[in-house]
């Protein structure tokens, strides 16, 4: 069954959002990264003007421009509104206001707008759909980032889970997904499953990060091939 774009809603995050996140150092920052779901997130333009290294993997790059410039502003007043009616379930430091939030969000969007097809000429967004093989050979990447997918969407399973982060290692050292909640920001069974079967051949570790938006989602996992 062919995949709709309108089965996703769009919300894109910023580079500084990715760096507390995942607790991405300067060295860090310098190494061959792999980001994972992405979406509309503007990481991937500001890491590459700074001349650093990322390519995104996504469903929704399969799409044009027009279409997902259509899809966000089509899921905007819906998000927001959903942001409004559960405002205080959210840590209002970072963002003082909801205005302030969507005028954060839609300028990350606009910014990988921009620069989307010239990415998409240069290899940087490339569709894909998890667990299938990526056309890459092992370990080619040093550091692969899942942002708001993975264990956060757990109605996609556990053997989901199991193929799609196994294929993430297979091509990266080093995984890190934040947060390691539900939707609703609660801790789940998948989460500690996902932990329990990894933590038999890889070094596994939970982190706290210094981002916390919806309240209690301020950690990220961290999984990494034994040197």
């Amino acid at each position: 069954m062919a995949f709709k774009l309108d089965c996703v809603v769009p919300w894109g995050r910023n580079m500084e959002e990715y760096r507390l996140m995942f607790r991405l150092s300067e060295n860090d920052l310098s190494k061959k990264i792999a980001g994972f779901g992405d979406g509309p997130a503007c990481f991937n333009r500001e890491l590459t003007e700074r001349g650093g290294s990322v390519t995104s993997f996504d469903i929704i790059y399969q799409f044009s421009k027009e279409d997902i410039e259509k899809r966000i502003d089509e899921v905007r007043v819906e998000v927001m509104e959903q942001m409004r009616r559960n405002k205080e379930n959210y840590v209002w430091t970072r963002f003082k206001s909801l205005d302030e939030l969507e005028s954060t969000r839609m300028s990350a969007m606009r910014k990988f707008l921009e620069d989307y097809d010239k990415g998409k000429l240069e290899g940087r967004y490339v569709f894909h759909k998890l667990p299938n093989r990526l056309p890459y050979e092992n370990d080619h990447f040093d550091l692969g980032l899942s942002s708001h997918f993975l264990l956060m969407y757990t109605a996609l399973g556990y053997d989901f889970h199991i193929a799609a982060i196994t294929e993430m290692l297979r091509v990266c050292k080093e995984i890190r997904i934040f947060p390691i909640v539900d939707l609703d920001a609660e801790k789940t069974e998948l989460t500690s499953k996902v932990i329990k079967h990894f933590g038999e051949n890889f070094r596994v570790d939970i982190v706290k990060t210094d981002y916390e938006f919806q309240k209690g989602d301020n950690k990220m996992l961290v999984i990494e091939k034994e040197r």
